[in-house]
């Protein structure tokens, strides 16, 4: 099916191109060779619309058969904030929303179908929240990280995405490494989990983590040490939770990606979690991303939150309530 998508952008960019290539101008191969490296005292001919070109010329044709043969990714977000609505009424008002929205704004159309550059983008947003879905974090992250990991029942992703009930559960061996890692409780556990989308992952780690275990040290909190769950939901933090019997746990994870934007991640904190745990008990803020809510930033609301579920003994709804009484 991905290869259906890329042939199909194949096909589309192409047909765009040959659109906006002129008669005269020299086609651009699929796969160019490799550019020698060009003699400013070597005479080169050539042709364009008949006539030799200047060395200056060909210095400039040579770079932008470079250029040209190497296309810039439709879903990165320099391509987003460009309209490819032509003479629009008000250009003002659709830039600036570009400016304040990730969504699917000023897209114009051709007839009846959207417009090719939108189309394009789209296909492009597509196939990276499909793309982050399905691609595993590797052990060579794992290992630059000084992560240990433990994987619940869903052995692979195929498992993870069409038995989420496996996603939930620890097998007997994830459960034995937990209490022999774990020997003595501690205050807060964190976890960190691909869940369904590894880029949020991969992509907020490093600006997440180390602030959020330095405020919980400042703020006298002891902490376990980090682990990575593999194909993880978010019940598996209560059964986690019970096994080890820590005071909050922590659960960072990949939420399910929107069209385009695969780096999100949601944390999931609960205090004193069972299997019996309600989802009402659970405190979450979402959205955490460089689009969002920066991820040093949710560091710091994670900390804030963490002591406050030590403090009043609660998480989730009832947290709120404490809190709300407590003026």
């Amino acid at each position: 099916m991905q290869d259906e998508y890329i042939n199909e952008i194949a096909r589309l960019v192409a047909e765009a191109l040959s659109a906006l290539t002129p008669a005269e101008t020299t086609t651009v191969k699929e796969s160019p060779p490799a550019a020698k490296a060009v003699d400013p005292n070597q005479t080169i001919v050539m042709q364009q619309g008949g006539g030799e070109l200047s060395s200056a010329e060909k210095t400039d044709a040579l770079e932008q058969d470079r250029h040209v043969s190497a296309l810039e990714d439709l879903g990165c977000i320099s391509c987003r904030g460009v309209t490819p609505i032509k003479d629009p009424l008000n250009r003002p008002v659709l830039e600036e929303f570009l400016h304040v929205t990730r969504a699917r704004v000023a897209v114009g159309k051709a007839g009846p179908r959207p417009n090719t550059l939108s189309y394009l983008r789209f296909l492009a947003d597509h196939a990276r929240s499909k793309d982050t879905v399905i691609k595993e974090v590797t052990p060579e992250w794992l290992q630059k990280c000084g992560l240990w990991s433990i994987c619940t029942e869903a052995e692979d992703k195929h498992a993870y995405l069409t038995r989420p009930d496996l996603g939930r559960i620890l097998s007997d061996e994830a459960i034995r490494q937990l209490k022999q890692r774990y020997s003595q409780p501690v205050q807060v556990q964190l976890i960190l989990s691909d869940g369904l989308s590894t880029d949020a992952l991969l992509s907020n780690y490093e600006e997440i983590l180390p602030p959020l275990l330095n405020g919980l040290k400042t703020m006298g909190i002891t902490v376990a040490e980090p682990f990575f769950l593999r194909h993880g939901r978010v019940k598996a933090e209560d059964v986690i939770g019970e096994v080890l019997g820590c005071d909050v746990v922590v659960l960072l994870i990949g939420e399910r990606p929107g069209l385009g934007q695969s780096e999100s991640m949601s944390c999931y904190a609960v205090y004193r979690p069972t299997r019996a745990t309600l989802e009402s008990e659970r405190t979450v803020i979402s959205n955490i991303h460089a689009g969002g809510t920066p991820p040093v930033e949710a560091a710091a609301v994670i900390a804030d939150l963490v002591a406050r579920m030590l403090k009043y003994k609660c998480s989730g709804i009832k947290l709120n309530q404490v809190q709300s009484e407590a003026g």
